[in-house]
């Protein structure tokens, strides 16, 4: 393709990347496309549906498709599970409204967990030295007692631990100590949380 002289430079430099290579035929989904696509539908049309308050359907429908979910757990209808089968959350969490559990690997969430609304927990990524941009997943564990507030993202292959706090709209790149408060972008330990008797 010839480029216009007329553009700004940075539109006029070669890509370093041939989108066209892109292939992510290794990549396992872990289920027939048949059946992703069933689920995309559901989620589609009756999750956003569901009434607020019937967590026990939306679970219910989680557990269909092979999520492990334990009881308890509160999930908002605007919640979206891209792989509902590479997810796993225990007992009493809470999943806000907005979240994406964009699942290409393991999720996991521990008890007493909390994801507030828009977080965006993400185990894909891209190999930024691959002229394919070849796709790269690593799982993301959410430790017990965790809270991940409002607007967070994390990225592929971060550890959040135990009883750890992630303050409103972190991007979390790297692990998270258990107990920590931790804030900013990129997310980094401020102090211990403590817990009044």
């Amino acid at each position: 393709m010839e480029f216009n002289t007329d553009l700004p430079p940075i539109l006029n430099a070669q890509p370093l990347v041939d989108l066209r290579k892109y292939d992510q035929a290794g990549f396992d989904r872990g289920r027939p496309g048949w059946l992703i696509l069933i689920w995309w539908l559901v989620q589609a049309m009756v999750f956003p549906l569901s009434l607020h308050n019937l967590n026990a359907i939306r679970c219910w429908m989680l557990r269909l498709f092979g999520a492990k979910i334990g009881k308890g757990v509160i999930i908002r209808p605007t919640a979206r599970f891209t792989y509902p089968w590479k997810v796993e959350i225990g007992d009493n969490c809470w999943i806000g409204d907005d979240v994406v559990i964009y699942s290409l690997d393991w999720i996991k969430i521990g008890t007493q967990a909390v994801i507030s609304q828009k977080c965006y927990l993400c185990t894909g990524s891209h190999d930024i030295e691959d002229e394919a941009f070849r796709l790269m997943t690593a799982p993301i564990n959410i430790g017990n007692g965790a809270w991940i507030a409002t607007d967070c993202f994390i990225a592929p292959g971060v550890n959040i631990g135990a009883n750890a706090v992630i303050g409103a709209r972190s991007s979390v790149f790297s692990n998270i100590p258990s107990q920590q408060v931790a804030w900013g972008t990129p997310c980094r330990p401020r102090y211990e949380r403590q817990m009044r008797k």
